[in-house]
């Protein structure tokens, strides 16, 4: 099968990148593993997933089922970090998935030590290995812990500089409507609660206490979702300035307190 036939296979299922993405199965696959990774796709099975790989500012990540695909939005929660964290920072990245956020900033901020956390063993292990293959590894600390409940006792021995979050934000009843490669994607790294604002509240309620007084806190928001981080923001007493992504949207918060 070659990348013509695949580009006229992807878009008859209705792929908009149709000749983009055969390039890249072209690249990757060959024989059988080529036409069987198509027919996946073409089931609007994520790319990447079926790519095993996905790069990420910088770097390059492993990904699959047990995380959420790192997208390009993100990257905005990453430069900012990397511009705002003070000099020899500890930073905590709440909700870590394939890492991305944590280990991303780590390389282009060789200063700094992170700790990770995820309530899930086999995505903090997925972030574990995608730290060690990006050499941030001697900075990355894994830790297992539920976000939407109060940290870990061991946590309370250092302060950080900084949260980082990209937590998951879409409101429960949004998600069933989304496309369809997202079903493929965890849903407890999708659903953010009836309003979408469940992991907020827990981070400013229960791990801000972990922050240093002038610390700040960064979230990734959805595009809708400016005046109602701002009203939360304002009611734990803090300030809230949004930046946009790269296609005009609100996407993320930087919190400081008042």
């Amino acid at each position: 099968m070659n990348r013509e036939k695949i580009t006229a296979r992807l878009l008859e299922a209705g792929i908009e990148n149709a000749a983009g993405e055969a390039a890249l199965l072209t690249e990757a696959f060959d024989n059988e593993a080529l036409t069987r990774a198509v027919e996946r796709r073409c089931a609007h099975y994520p790319l990447q997933y079926i790519l095993g790989t996905w790069d990420f500012y910088r770097e390059r990540y492993k990904v699959n089922e047990h995380c959420l695909i790192p997208r390009s939005d993100t990257e905005i929660l990453v430069d900012t970090a990397i511009k705002m964290l003070p000099n020899g920072a500890h930073f905590l990245d709440l909700c870590t998935g394939s890492g991305c956020v944590a280990i991303s900033t780590l390389a282009n901020r060789p200063d700094t030590v992170a700790t990770a956390i995820d309530l899930f063993p086999q995505t903090l292990a997925l972030a574990t290995e995608n730290a060690q293959s990006n050499n941030v590894s001697a900075r990355f600390t894994p830790l297992l812990a539920n976000v939407l409940e109060a940290p870990p006792n061991l946590l309370f021995r250092d302060t950080f500089a900084a949260i980082l979050s990209n937590p998951p934000y879409i409101r429960d009843e949004v998600v069933p409507t989304l496309q369809q490669e997202v079903a493929h994607e965890p849903r407890a790294a999708l659903c953010g609660g009836p309003d979408g604002l469940d992991f907020y509240r827990a981070i400013l309620e229960k791990w801000t206490a972990l922050l240093s007084r002038d610390g700040a806190v960064l979230f990734e928001i959805g595009y809708d979702q400016k005046q109602d981080i701002t009203a939360l923001a304002a009611k734990y007493g803090y300030t809230c300035d949004v930046k946009k992504d790269f296609g005009g949207n609100d996407r993320v918060a930087i919190l400081r307190r008042r």
